[in-house]
């Protein structure tokens, strides 16, 4: 028997060149913060009008990941899709397989599969599901995943779970890119060497250079997304009272914690851990200096928050992911929704 858990094909020399710069694809995360998704169609159709090429879902402890993408397809021909991320403890690896295959016959060639450990708060605490090992499950998972998505037979033993055997009926004819949502280089070389890349989040600017170094010269076809948060709206007030609990909850979490230690912010994030950790979560809101909120999650114009977006590109970064909170005014009508997105996306430049 082959050892499931050694790793496939994918694994390769890592080229000696790193890729030319080129125009990064850009993505809006689905649905939008106070739109439900079944009011969203008018808007994916026109997106790929205003210079966006993905759309994105996320899995925590609100909206399902495959839905969102689901009605993209039925709703556009065009737009790639992408989860970013889903659980890999949530769901069992031949469930996922089996999910990303049925999504895929909807959108062929267009389908990215983002998986990744996520937090034991969207794991543990909503789901009672022990957060185990979280490498190796994802490590495991990925293997699987990507063996199963290419019509092999698997069985065998892996690090944190056996499979006695499973084929996917239908797998897909147009490859699905696997990637993994990582933060620190242990995940981000595993989705370079044995997936299609990685999806990172949550950095500032000019901590993209460091990931890039931690990931290495990219062999060509490999995805480097990045995630950013973006508040477009002239109104700071209204852009830290919408943002800054969230910040201090995410990065209050262990991976979050432990990626910028590693990135180098740890003593500016030092006060809203300590108060955090003493159960005053207001407080940690409070101790999050605005250079990190405004850093974090990207707030002025749509203008200004576009030339914001544009550091985040650097060679080798293949996809920029939005993920926009809008203000109240915003949702008044169809078409000051879709001016904002335009003025923010890259039809505008």
């Amino acid at each position: 028997m082959t050892a499931p858990h050694q790793p496939h094909h994918r694994t390769q020399a890592v080229a000696a060149t790193a890729p030319p710069a080129e125009p990064p694809k850009w993505g809006v995360t689905l649905p939008l913060p106070g739109l439900t998704i079944d009011r969203h169609r008018f808007l994916v159709e026109r997106l790929p009008d205003l210079g966006y090429t993905d759309v994105w879902s996320a899995e925590g402890g609100g909206t399902d990941a495959f839905t969102p993408l689901a009605a993209t397809a039925a709703w556009s021909p065009s737009l790639r899709i992408g989860t970013g991320i889903v659980p890999v403890h949530t769901r069992g690896p031949a469930v996922l397989a089996q999910t990303a295959a049925t999504l895929a016959q909807l959108a062929p060639g267009r389908l990215l599969l983002g998986i990744g450990a996520s937090v034991p708060a969207h794991v543990t605490d909503i789901n009672g599901i022990p957060f185990d090992e979280p490498f190796k499950r994802t490590r495991d998972v990925l293997r699987f995943v990507t063996r199963a998505l290419r019509g092999e037979h698997v069985s065998g033993d892996f690090d944190t779970f056996s499979i006695s055997g499973y084929r996917l009926p239908h797998p897909p004819a147009d490859p699905v890119k696997v990637i993994l949502g990582a933060l620190r280089p242990n995940m981000l070389r595993l989705g370079f060497t044995e997936g299609d890349g990685a999806i990172t989040n949550l950095l500032f600017p000019q901590d993209v250079p460091k990931i890039l170094d931690a990931v290495g010269p990219q062999p060509p076809g490999k995805e480097l997304v990045v995630k950013v948060f973006v508040c477009p709206t002239e109104d700071t007030d209204y852009a830290h009272r919408a943002s800054r609990p969230f910040l201090a909850w995410i990065l209050n979490r262990e991976p979050y914690r432990k990626f910028h230690e590693w990135l180098g912010h740890g003593d500016l994030l030092a006060e809203t851990h300590q108060r955090w950790a003493a159960g005053d979560p207001e407080g940690a809101q409070k101790a999050l200096p605005d250079e990190v909120v405004d850093g974090l999650f990207v707030s002025g114009s749509p203008e200004e928050c576009r030339e914001r977006i544009l550091a985040y590109h650097r060679p080798g970064v293949t996809t920029i992911q939005l993920y926009i909170s809008l203000p109240p005014e915003v949702f008044v009508s169809r078409s000051r929704l879709l001016d904002t997105l335009a003025r923010l996306g890259p039809a505008a430049l």
